[in-house]
């Protein structure tokens, strides 16, 4: 910190109390200034020689007979007075950052100018604020802050002007120039940090990074912080990117708890201003901010509740990069008094933006921004969606814990993303296993909707495999996964893609049908099938799967490597697929069976045609097989 003496004599200033200060001399005081409480009790020869207004002050005392004045208004008060003071009287003052704009301002009150007397203290301030003050980055800052408490005094001599003018200089100066200590706390390169200085024993350059200057704004208050920015907007170029960064590090500084995504309202009114003045000052570029970023500022304009205005906007820009956001920072509390515990509607508003930004952008590719300017749109637009569609997916996983989330709620907004590219169905499959966990009393109804907008082609092996076994699944989709994966082993294992032979009813729950069967299933097979598996159906499928994972792992214990061997292991397991198929229809077929004993109009069960009456009329009855 730079800072400048003034006088030579010592300091003879003592105080009596708190409200008495006087100069300790031989001489008896001839006159007393009262600046609020405290009175001084002064000389008036050095004041009268160096303050014009002091001597109109003086002569209109003694034509009152008084020899005390009155001083209620002078800026900076005592503390700032007695430094004018003692500038009088020849005593040392040290002038610096903290105090040179509150003496500056007392000068002028007191008129202190260059016609009263020559080197006067106005003068030396100015050369003060000229030669050093504005020439330190840190000494600049700290005047400025010192300024709030001084209006309309330091707009009208032009302080803060001259701060902000030179504060905006520096921060956008050359970095190979800048050579002044400055705070920066972000996570630095090796290069940045002097870790990485030296090569071969020779000491490296330090690299001043673009941004060094963001985290020394940020002692500023909300106002004179807009004015800087403002100013370095106005007159100088800077990147997007620095000014999100710079955005970015003051909202984290000032807001508490901003970072965690919980706001303070215990001072609604002061956190609300400084939302709103970011939300002004972001850049309009996109990309120039994180998502994340966004995010945040949204949860706390919903806390703080901002207007509709900011909120619409935030939402706008967000769904222009929704691709970048990750789940956590989509968890937003719900309003109190909801009984669910997220806020699902802002989650599918940011989506449908989305889908609204990327048709327009399709539609007009000039409306990419340059940050995309190395991809197509089309290209650009298919890899955003693929991501946004994994992002619901997993927060559809999250949210699908909240007892008290309705299924409408969950499809509505899965259903907003059905038409997204993925390459897999893994990520819905398990958020729809999740719903089907924390809910197990939903509707046959309901758990079929749900269940319908996973495509079991797409799910991985590992998913099928945790599929078939999923007793919350209703059989339909337990079989569905079956015949995908029997798909697959058998393209595996030939040249063309052969569709497996299945009983009628079991081809008939297939998406598109009974592929080249007929299909005219009734109500009761429909129900059959939509329930949940048996504990009988669930035996067997764990039996026949605890097979094929053995077989697999004898294989690879074996060092089955070669082609030949991989086409027989994936024969075997086409094959044990194919038997736990046979395994659940005839477990339907004998359920059948018994359905039909029990309606049979043969008055003995062991009547001769009893096979016939349990076995046809219930295939013909139940399953409408032609």
């Amino acid at each position: 910190m730079k800072f400048m003496k003034l006088g030579s004599k010592p300091d003879s200033f003592q105080g009596d109390g708190e409200n008495m200060r006087y100069v300790a001399t031989e001489l008896a005081t001839d006159i007393v200034i009262s600046i609020g409480d405290i009175k001084f009790y002064l000389h008036k020869f050095p004041l009268l020689s160096k303050s014009a207004r002091l001597q109109k002050l003086v002569a209109s005392a003694n034509d009152d007979n008084s020899d005390e004045i009155q001083i209620g208004d002078i800026p900076g008060g005592p503390a700032a007075f007695e430094i004018c003071v003692k500038f009088c009287y020849g005593m040392t003052v040290t002038l610096n950052a903290y105090n040179v704009v509150a003496a500056r301002c007392a000068a002028e009150y007191l008129e202190m100018y260059e016609t009263i007397e020559k080197g006067n203290l106005i003068y030396k301030i100015e050369v003060f604020f000229n030669s050093s003050i504005f020439r330190s980055w840190k000494d600049s800052i700290i005047v400025l802050q010192t300024t709030k408490s001084l209006h309309p005094w330091v707009e009208e001599l032009k302080v803060v002007s001259r701060c902000l003018d030179s504060i905006s200089s520096k921060a956008l100066i050359d970095t190979s120039k800048v050579d002044w200590s400055y705070t920066y706390n972000r996570k630095k390169l090796p290069s940045e940090n002097g870790s990485d200085s030296h090569w071969n024993g020779v000491r490296k350059q330090q690299v001043v990074p673009k941004d060094w200057w963001v985290e020394d704004l940020c002692e500023l208050q909300i106002d004179l912080y807009k004015r800087v920015i403002t100013t370095i907007k106005a007159k100088y170029m800077i990147s997007s990117e620095v000014l999100g960064e710079a955005l970015s590090a003051y909202a984290l500084r000032r807001l508490p708890g901003f970072a965690k995504g919980v706001i303070q309202t215990n001072d609604m009114a002061k956190h609300r201003s400084l939302v709103e003045t970011i939300l002004w000052l972001l850049p309009m570029e996109e990309g120039s901010v994180s998502c994340s970023f966004l995010l945040r500022l949204l949860r706390a304009v919903i806390l703080l509740e901002c207007g509709e205005m900011e909120k619409n906007e935030l939402r706008r820009r967000i769904g222009q990069q929704l691709d970048e956001a990750v789940v956590p920072d989509l968890l937003f509390r719900a309003p109190d008094g909801e009984e669910m515990l997220y806020d699902v509607d802002t989650v599918q508003s940011l989506v449908e933006e989305f889908i609204m930004h990327n048709r327009c952008a399709q539609a007009d590719p000039s409306l990419e921004s340059e940050f995309h300017e190395f991809k197509m749109p089309h290209q650009r637009g298919s890899d955003a969606m693929a991501r946004v569609a994994r992002l619901v997916d997993g927060y559809l996983a999250e949210i699908a814990r909240d007892p008290n989330l309705p299924v409408s709620r969950f499809v509505g907004l899965a259903n907003l993303v059905s038409g997204f590219p993925r390459a897999t169905h893994d990520g819905l499959y398990r958020a729809i296993d999740m719903y089907l966990k924390e809910h197990p009393d939903i509707s046959k109804s309901e758990k079929k909707k749900i269940c319908k907008m996973m495509d079991c082609s797409k799910l991985s092996a590992d998913a099928c495999m945790h599929a078939v076994q999923n007793e919350r699944l209703p059989l339909r989709v337990v079989v569905q996964v079956l015949f995908f994966e029997q798909m697959r082993t058998t393209t595996t294992t030939s040249s063309g893609n052969t569709t497996p032979t299945l009983p009628g009813p079991i081809a008939a729950l297939l998406p598109g049908g009974s592929h080249g069967s007929s299909r005219s299933a009734t109500t009761n097979t429909e129900e059959d099938w939509d329930g949940v598996p048996t504990a009988e159906e669930m035996k067997a499928l764990k039996g026949e799967l605890a097979s094929l994972r053995l077989g697999e792992k004898n294989g690879n214990h074996d060092g089955l490597k070669n082609s030949s061997n991989a086409t027989e292991k994936a024969k075997m397991k086409g094959q044990l697929v194919s038997k736990i198929f046979s395994k659940l229809w005839s477990s339907k077929e004998r359920q059948g069976e018994l359905s039909s004993s029990d309606t049979s109009e043969s008055p003995s069960p062991s009547s001769g045609n009893a096979g016939d009456t349990k076995s046809t009329p219930s295939r013909s009855r139940r399953h409408s097989v032609s």
